[in-house]
Parts: structure tokens; sequence; C-alpha cells
């Protein structure tokens, strides 16, 4: 029998972050898989006499370890299966603005159109033409400052006409994004899953479940030139029946 290509990987959340049991878990794809990675080992206890090599050896303690890396980026998914905390319906979003807008004349003020019939919520800063950061201030800006109130950016009467990029972040309403805010909760619980790794090739392939999974590291890198793709390590414990994973062949 062989495998070819990543296969697929399925997460069903068990527990939240607070260790409480979910009572209807929703397993969740990880979409666009790029690979998988499941590691067993063992302790040996070798046992020496007098001579140069054991002549018995016992297994110690057991280990499992996992790593998955997906570029299909979801909230659920992640929060699911990483930190089991609170997700509302809604869209938290930024905005990097690299179009710009002149200061005009009196009141000197530019207030940017928020997308999808947002809300602003956060100031990003201001630049001038030439990339450099402008200085924020509480009032009554002089050149090279700027000040901002519930979305509305004033700027001093002497940069008139001069072209500033201002970033910021916005909240909005949506029936499909998501947004948590994930907050510092006591050390202990953790949320954990069910892990369904699936690999196939030639009509036949390896099923393997690993029955209580917690994630320890969640890697979020970016690359110039290429697409994010989010890396997550877990390890695998037995659950309350005693079991630790389950494996099918097709021959």
């Amino acid at each position: 029998m062989y495998t070819f290509g990543t296969g697929a990987m399925w997460g069903t959340p068990l527990t939240d972050a607070s260790g409480t049991a979910i009572s209807n878990p929703t397993p969740v794809l990880l979409g666009v898989l790029q690979d998988v990675s499941v590691d067993i080992s063992f302790d040996n206890k070798p046992l020496h006499g007098t001579r140069q090599f054991a002549v018995a050896m016992g297994r110690g303690k057991g280990k499992i370890g996992g790593k998955a890396k997906f570029a299909q980026i979801n909230g659920a998914t992640l929060n699911s299966l990483f930190f089991g905390q609170t997700v509302t319906t809604s869209l938290l979003a930024d905005v990097h603005d690299i179009t710009g807008a002149a200061i005009p004349t009196t009141p000197f003020t530019i207030t940017p159109t928020v997308p999808n019939a947002g809300t602003w919520s956060v100031d990003l800063g201001a630049r001038d033409s030439n990339g450099v950061p402008m200085t924020r201030v509480a009032s009554a800006p002089t050149t090279g400052q700027y000040s901002v109130s519930a979305g509305v950016y004033t700027f001093a009467a002497a940069d008139t006409g001069k072209t500033v990029y201002i970033s910021y972040q916005y909240t909005a309403t949506s029936t499909t994004a998501k947004t948590s805010t994930v907050t510092n909760l006591t050390m202990g619980d953790a949320p954990s899953f069910r892990c369904d790794l699936f690999s196939s090739f030639g009509g036949k392939g390896l099923t393997l479940s690993l029955f209580n999974c917690f994630t320890n590291k969640l890697q979020v890198s970016t690359k110039q030139e290429d697409f994010l793709i989010p890396e997550f390590d877990f390890d695998a414990i037995a659950d309350g029946a005693g079991r630790v994973l389950q494996w099918g062949m097709g021959e």
C-alpha cells in the first residue's frame, strides 16, 4: 500500500478553553492542507549487567506530537482548535492607506470613508507624502502633526494641500466574518480536540485518529511573494476511556 500527497485532516473540538465539554461539536476541515506530521516516540529503559550491552529492554513514557500547515484561514477553525474562547459573527479589519488624500482648507479635516459601512475604531497613524509618520497630538496640531477624534482627522493649516496617508482599524457587521478577543485565563485548562487524518493512493488509504489532542503552538508568518500559511503544533494524550489512537490501513 502507498499513499500520496498531504491527505485530509479534521479537528473536532471536545472542550473549550475552560475545560467545559462541547455538547454538540462541529468538525472542522483544515482547508488547503500543506503538510502534516505525527511523531510517536517512547523512552526505552535498558537493563545492564556486567557486560557492555543490555540484556533486557523496558518501554517507558510515550509521547505523541504533531504539526500541521494549512493555507485556508478560517476563524472557527483557529478558535475551536487553539483558543477555545468566545467568537462573534462580526468583521474586524485594518485599512492600510496607499492612495492618500489632500488636506483641505478650513477646517483642515479628513474623515475616511470606512469600508463595508463599518465604524472607525482605532487610529493606526498618518504618514506624509514621503512616508514619514506624522505625530499625533491631543489638539491644535502644527506642521507635521495631526489629531483624531471618532474617525475625524485634523491637520495643521500650514499643511493644507499636502497628501497624507491615513491608516486605521474598523468594525462592521457581517454574517460570515469572525472576531474574538482572547482574554488572559488562569493556567490549567485548555481546549481539546479529536484529530482525524486520512491519506490515500490507488484506492487504498491510511486512517489515523487521535482521540484527545491539545495545541501548544500557533505560528502565523507572512512572506514576500508567498501565501500566509498558519502552522500549529499539538500533543495527543489518552482520553477518559484510556484510548490514545486508532489506525486503519488498506492492507
